[in-house]
Parts: structure tokens; sequence; C-alpha cells
């Protein structure tokens, strides 16, 4: 666990919280967004009876814990030490089974937001209003603006109106839960404005429609350029990614079985039956970057090739000071641990 008052702690990997009533979820989120589970698979997910901690190191963008916690967790009980969890966290996703009965969730949802807030007034809070593959188009939207309007009403009541609650619509049998998790990744991404620059340079040099950045073992998209996101064309992205990820676990190793299917050779074309085409590109050993473009514009693969390798260099120098950061980082809160007197009081010797 990392040391919680080490100020430096949480810049170098925020937490995510995973919380919400008992069958919510939770686990079944968490095992298809990272663990690649099939969601069918999840059906057979015991109930989580303790705090579930892991890592997510994919790169040096995506790099996060996530903490699963059990529904029947109670902030009144001694033993829970809820300023210490909440004291370190970048956001705290609350799940709700939008099929079930959800006055208790927004009850719990109340207190785990006014709890939070009063240690922490940074987290993100995140409502995933889940399970909305059973529901109707019509019904979705109304669930959703109850829970929204209740969840609202009810900090207004307590005088908590600066808190902002952000809503997405989940299920694990789409990739709704996918693009939910991406936007809350991204608000704990220091450099998104630098990648989200960077990919609207690439496109307006290169004439290409759409850009992602990709997380290629989670489907994550780190960042996207300016122009609005299409769920359909995030659903292709997605889609490309696992085709690209399948043929090269076959076709990619070489013939003692040795090497990683997914390279700086990986690179990927596909051509839709709507004159449009889908282009991947490796940028790191975890990213892709996934393009939309028009088949006149495609005909330019050079220059977009030519914008391509110049926006990975851009991309490594981000991943370059990043890590100079952290690094420098890390040494100072070394130092001012070993300033700290010892038990007896004398000084420390450095190390």
């Amino acid at each position: 666990v990392l040391d919680f008052n080490d100020p430096f702690s949480t810049e170098v990997k925020p937490r995510i919280l995973l919380m919400g009533l008992r069958r919510s979820g939770k686990s079944s989120i968490q095992k298809v967004v990272f663990h690649k589970m099939s969601p069918n698979e999840t059906l057979f997910l015991e109930s989580t009876n303790k705090i579930c901690r892991e890592d997510v190191s994919n790169s040096s963008f995506v790099n996060f814990q996530i903490w699963d916690f059990p529904g029947q967790i109670d902030f009144f009980d001694p033993t829970f030490d809820y300023e210490m969890i909440f004291r370190g966290t970048g956001a705290l996703i609350f799940v709700i089974d939008s099929q079930d009965d959800y006055m208790e969730a927004l009850a719990r949802l109340h207190l785990t937001v006014t709890r939070a807030y009063k240690v922490n007034p940074d987290i993100n809070f995140e409502i995933f209003i889940h399970k909305v593959d059973g529901l109707s188009d019509d019904h979705k939207i109304e669930t959703q603006r109850d829970i929204h309007q209740r969840a609202n009403d009810d900090l207004a009541d307590a005088g908590l109106e600066k808190i902002h609650l952000s809503f997405y619509l989940t299920s694990i049998y789409d990739h709704s839960i996918f693009e939910a998790f991406s936007k809350v990744v991204q608000k704990l991404i220091p450099q998104l404005p630098t990648l989200e620059n960077l990919l609207n340079i690439f496109i307006s040099n290169s004439g290409i429609e759409k850009a992602f950045l990709f997380d290629v073992v989670s489907k994550i998209y780190i960042a996207t350029d300016s122009t609005p996101v299409d769920m359909q064309t995030y659903e292709l992205c997605c889609d490309m990614i696992d085709v690209v990820i399948d043929i090269s676990c076959i076709y990619g190793l070489k013939d003692d079985g040795t090497g990683t299917p997914y390279d700086k050779e990986s690179m990927a074309i596909i051509k839709l039956n709507n004159t449009t085409v889908l282009y991947l590109k490796e940028v790191t050993k975890f990213l892709a970057l996934v393009c939309f473009v028009r088949e006149e514009s495609f005909e330019r693969k050079g220059l977009i090739d030519y914008n391509f390798h110049c926006f990975r260099k851009a991309i490594q120098e981000v991943f370059e000071v990043r890590m100079k950061v952290v690094r420098s980082r890390k040494h100072q809160s070394h130092i001012q641990k070993n300033k700290r007197p010892t038990p007896n009081g004398t000084p420390r010797m450095p190390l």
C-alpha cells in the first residue's frame, strides 16, 4: 500500500474506488474492463467480501490502483479508516443497479460522497447507472434523469451544491462501460490537454476524420481529438483492436514462440463499405493510434505516415517528461523521509 501521508504518492499512482451496494455489478465491471472476462462469465462471480486492490500499470498514462469495495461496508465501523482511504483517491465510482429499487443506493451514495468530500474535495465523483441493457431507450433516459435529480437534490438539501457528480449509462454487454471508464481515467491524466493538442495537430495536417489514442490492454481510450465522439465509431475501433490482437497472437510470434504479438511493427488497415478506412498504428508497447480516414485522403498514406512518425516522437517526449517528474518527486519524497528524526530523536543518516 502507498504511504498515504506522502504528498507525492497520489501524483505517482492515483486511486480509483469502486463502490456501491451488493450485487450492483462492481466486480463484473473490473473483470470485463481489465481482465478481458466475457460478460457471461461474470454471472458466476461470487460476492466480494473484502476490499480488493489491483494495480493497473499498462503505461505511463494508464497507471493507477483500483479498489473494489464490498457492498456491505460500514462507514461507521471504527475499524474502517475512511479518512485514510479517501485521502489518496483520484476518482470514486459509485455503481447503481438501474434494474433494482435504487432508493437505498441513493442514500448510500449521499453518505459516501459527503464523507469523501470532507476528507478530499478534489475527488472526481463518477456515477455508473449500470445494467441498462435490460431497459428500453425511454426508460434509460427517465432513470438517468430521476437518479440525477434525486442525487443532486440530496446534496442541495445538505448545502453541498458545489459537489459535482458525473453520470454514465453503462452495461458490460456493450462498449458503454469502456467509454465510461475512459472518461474517468482521462480526468486522472495530467497530460491530457497535451495529448489532445497533439491529436488535433495530427488529424488537421493528415486529412483524418477522427483519431483515438487507445490502451490496447483495456481498450480504454486515454485521449481523442476535439471532435465529438460517436459511440458507433468508438465500438468499431474497439473491435479493430480485438481483431488485430487476436490475429497477432496467432501469426505475430516467431517460429520458436518467442516475441510479443504487439510490437513496433504492428499496423492494420481495414476498409469499410462506406468509403472509410480504419488505420491502426503502434505508438508504444501498450498504446495504439486508431484513425478514421476517408478513402480519398488515405491515398496520401505517405503523408499520414510521416505525420504519425512526428506524433509518435512527440508522445515519447511526453513520456520522458512524465518519468522525469515521477523520479524527481520520488527523490524529493525520499529526501523528506530521511530528514525526519528517528523515534529516539536523532537525525537519520543519509543513504
